[in-house]
């Protein structure tokens, strides 16, 4: 198994730290993991992205100019990454950020409504976690047990109190994904 996974949206968003907890989870199964950010002095309002591999086989290199899956929560990022995933690949949306969605018909589209739900459970601060159930719904690579314990170790302490919210907004995002 080895998944290629961009993801990339506004900064703030909580991009890199989904590919973060996503690369620990992959670590904890003992598995091979790049976790490559891309952002600038934007962080805040610009567009950032990171490349996460998860692979049970050596990576050769973190570099990647084709994904297997995209996730891209604004328009900037629909249009400089849809060109980029591997026909038969999957991009995931969020219908939030998108005013013209993919229009690719070799790759499968899933749209996930997740700012729309995290809003209407009070959830906002875990709209990512509810894109990365998304994802690993349609790609189990790593379990949930994973991704809590990924979780615990990159939250700090004192944010440790906001564990099952973010569990809960993960299995949401199982569910609302299309």
């Amino acid at each position: 198994m080895k998944q290629e996974i961009i993801i990339s949206g506004f900064g703030g968003q909580g991009v890199l730290s989904m590919g973060k907890i996503l690369a620990y989870a992959g670590l904890m199964e003992g598995k091979e993991v790049t976790w490559m950010p891309a952002y600038g002095p934007e962080q805040r309002g610009g567009t950032a992205n990171v490349t996460v591999i998860v692979s049970d086989d050596p990576i050769s290199s973190p570099i990647l100019s084709a994904y297997d899956t995209a996730i891209v929560l604004n328009q900037p990022s629909l249009d400089k990454f849809q060109p980029k995933v591997k026909p038969g690949g999957h991009l995931i949306y969020d219908g939030f950020g998108i005013m013209e969605p993919p229009t690719r018909t070799d790759i499968i589209a899933h749209q996930i409504n997740a700012m729309e739900m995290a809003a209407e459970m009070k959830m906002v601060k875990c709209f990512n976690m509810m894109v990365l159930g998304g994802l690993l719904k349609i790609h189990p690579i790593v379990s949930m047990e994973s991704v809590m314990k990924a979780l615990r170790k990159t939250l700090p302490e004192r944010h440790h109190n906001l564990l099952p919210m973010n569990e809960e907004a993960i299995r949401k995002g199982m569910e609302i994904i299309q």
